[in-house]
């Protein structure tokens, strides 16, 4: 499992998305990842989301079937921001930061370390499914947006069921709203391109999902799923992101290194039109571009699923 991302959106419009997504045949530039670039680029996009996942971990805290958390696995952690946060929100917990790549576990280290979290935080490195017996027990499993990169989501989650201790939880980000940057009409090219690039991330993501070994189809009801594999469902909340035009300086630089992101990513996806319309849009010359544009916002929904072990 290479999530890393773990905190976006599971479509190309979140950096993490663009990462994670990198499981297609050779010469997806995706996979070829320079992480000096994107490690940083994926820290930017959780820490931005930092209020709605703070708000997520404190409404996991607070409700009255919370377990005493002393261990909490965040699978699929990257560069560690939102590990860090739980740490913060469970002031009793060790916290392990779980990923496939050393390089966004050491940025986790650093991160906890800057913190002072260092002595309640671990990093494991791990690929799943075939690490699931080394993770061991835990009283909460954060899964953001990591599932979807395992061929079989039931098995999974029956092995997230597997490690809790009783009263434990899994905190599933899934879903949520496609991130919104630009109006409809930009006034250059045709009206929509972002809802486009939707469905081009649309198409991504399911060639993505039936390339993963072990690929089995399921319908994403994650109740009847927590069901299936033996957990109570708990509820299911979503948490805005929203910066409203105009942008701040990084929220702004963040829009634009995401966005070429997804121009890289997305490449014969998209029609020729379209294409050109983002290369002025990623073009700091031109005046319709985003660097100048006072249009441009941030908008966004993550939804978090919770199971619970008897």
């Amino acid at each position: 499992m290479s999530s890393h991302a773990g905190h976006g959106h599971h479509d190309a419009h979140a950096p993490a998305h663009a990462h994670a997504h990198a499981h297609g045949s050779g010469g997806d530039p995706a996979t070829d990842i320079d992480w000096d670039v994107l490690g940083p680029l994926l820290e930017q996009e959780a820490e931005l989301n930092g209020v709605p996942y703070e708000e997520a971990a404190r409404w996991i805290a607070g409700l009255p079937t919370a377990p005493k958390v002393r261990r909490v696995l965040d699978i699929g952690s990257g560069p560690g921001v939102v590990s860090c946060l739980l740490a913060e929100v469970f002031p009793e917990a060790e916290v392990v930061a779980v990923d496939a790549t050393p390089a966004l576990l050491d940025r986790a280290k650093d991160r906890a370390r800057r913190l002072g979290l260092s002595d309640r935080f671990r990093t494991m490195e791990a690929e799943l499914p075939a690490d699931f017996d080394r993770l061991g027990e835990a009283d909460l499993i954060w899964a953001g947006n990591s599932l979807h990169h395992l061929g079989d989501q039931r098995a999974a989650l029956a092995g997230f069921a597997g490690l809790l201790r009783p009263g434990g939880t899994v905190a599933l980000v899934e879903g949520g709203l496609p991130t919104r940057r630009l109006p409809r009409d930009i006034g250059i090219g045709e009206p929509g391109l972002e809802a486009r690039m939707g469905a081009a991330s649309a198409t991504r993501f399911e060639r993505m999902r039936s390339e993963l070994p072990g690929a089995k189809r399921e319908t994403e009801d994650w109740a009847a799923l927590f069901t299936a594999v033996g957990l109570v469902p708990q509820g299911t909340r979503s948490f805005l992101l929203d910066l409203p035009a105009p942008l701040s300086g990084p929220a702004r630089d963040h829009v634009v290194a995401s966005i070429t992101r997804e121009r890289e990513i997305l490449g014969d996806l998209l029609s020729a039109e379209d294409s050109a319309v983002l290369d002025r849009l990623l073009d700091p010359r031109d005046p319709e571009g985003l660097h100048h544009r006072p249009d441009v916002h941030l908008l966004a929904a993550r939804t978090v699923h919770l199971g619970r072990r008897d």
